[in-house]
């Protein structure tokens, strides 16, 4: 199982970012793919899930509305897209999938929003 994070970078408040996370190794499409963040002295939390059928949930309240997830099963890509970013959001973003009992993690993506 491999997960490559790309997208991320530095962004002013209320700007916006498509975080991708291009798998390979395993059937893509069968399984759910989640979004994490860690920003710095923090545990990792869950920001967003999307079923193998595209049904999506959000970690918090603070990121409905603001933060979209997809998923390209022909691409085996799954996306993150951040709007209205604000300097709470400034985190490592991680792609998951959990197969067969066991976690796979990206590298990971930063995330800066910062004026």
């Amino acid at each position: 199982v491999q997960l490559v994070e790309s997208g991320g970078g530095l962004v002013q408040p209320g700007g916006s970012l498509r975080l991708s996370c291009a798998a390979s190794g395993f059937t893509f499409s069968a399984y759910p793919m989640k979004w994490y963040r860690q920003a710095p002295g923090k545990e990792r939390v869950l920001v967003a899930s999307i079923t193998s059928a595209g049904g999506s949930t959000y970690g918090a309240d603070s990121m409905k509305g603001r933060f979209t997830i997809s998923r390209d099963n022909a691409k085996n890509t799954v996306y993150l897209q951040m709007n209205s970013l604000k300097p709470e959001d400034t985190a490592v973003y991680y792609c998951n999938v959990k197969k067969q009992g066991l976690n796979y993690w990206g590298q990971g993506t930063q995330v800066t929003v910062s004026s």
